[in-house]
């Protein structure tokens, strides 16, 4: 299944300014922030050798997911050694579990929400230093080296996908690196991904998985013979928030 991604800079400039936040920037001109953000990707330096015929998603039947499991959430804590720092209020959440229910219907659903990977992503948009990237695979990330820690990206984001690092870390993955100061998110196992060229889950899935859920799907969403776009094909998935024409990688059946 083929995504578009020819998303214009008028549908990016409607979402900032939905969001009041070109007045909260304003000391950098939205221009300015997009054309930083392109030339921080163009180095070659964060697209780690991503390919651009590829991006990666997941797909999440919440018909499956259970409003008391927490899988997920356990499993990508794990991964990215995202231990308690002591104090809820500032640990990081990379996956966090929501309960929706319809007013109208009375139906209910609960359903795991990361960062969406979007491909007209508002973190990279308002990103003043290019630390927030798109990778070519369509993967969203941060680079710690030039995160200032101005948090106009937690702000963008429309998905409240994005942690800030407030205490100092120790016992740190080689895999994951973090930094106190800094904005963090999922980051679709990326080492996973480059390591094995995509044919290992992420650990949000694989821990879903081995509960026998099988609630998350993850592949390339422009292979058509992959599992997510077959099943993409097959059933009525959308986006959160699809109204915001952001053209998110994670869609959703069953909401």
């Amino acid at each position: 299944m083929q995504v578009k991604t020819d998303y214009s800079n008028q549908a990016r400039r409607r979402f900032l300014r939905n969001l009041g936040l070109l007045g909260a920037v304003s000391l950098v001109s939205t221009h300015t922030l997009i054309e930083v953000s392109a030339s921080a990707q163009s180095n070659g330096v964060e697209s780690g050798g991503a390919s651009s015929g590829k991006r990666w998603g997941l797909l999440i039947d919440t018909a499956k997911c259970s409003a008391g499991c927490d899988a997920c959430v356990s499993g990508c804590n794990d991964e990215h050694g995202l231990d308690s720092t002591g104090n809820d209020e500032t640990r990081a959440q990379w996956i966090r579990k929501i309960d929706l229910k319809d007013n109208l219907t009375g139906n209910a659903s609960s359903l795991p929400v990361m960062c969406q990977h979007c491909d007209s992503a508002p973190c990279v948009d308002v990103c003043p230093t290019g630390a927030s990237f798109k990778r070519d695979d369509g993967i969203v990330l941060v680079n710690k080296h030039t995160c200032i820690g101005c948090r106009y990206c937690v702000m963008a984001c429309p998905y409240k996908a994005r942690s800030f690092i407030h205490e100092a870390l120790t016992g740190q993955k080689p895999e994951a690196p973090r930094g106190k100061g800094t904005v963090e998110s999922c980051t679709l196992c990326v080492h996973r991904v480059d390591a094995t060229a995509g044919s290992q889950q992420p650990a949000c899935a694989e821990a879903c998985s081995k509960d026998a859920h099988d609630a998350i799907v993850f592949g390339d969403l422009n292979d058509p013979d992959s599992a997510i776009s077959k099943a993409l094909a097959a059933s009525n998935a959308t986006a959160i928030r699809s109204d915001l024409d952001l053209n998110t990688g994670v869609r959703y059946t069953s909401i």
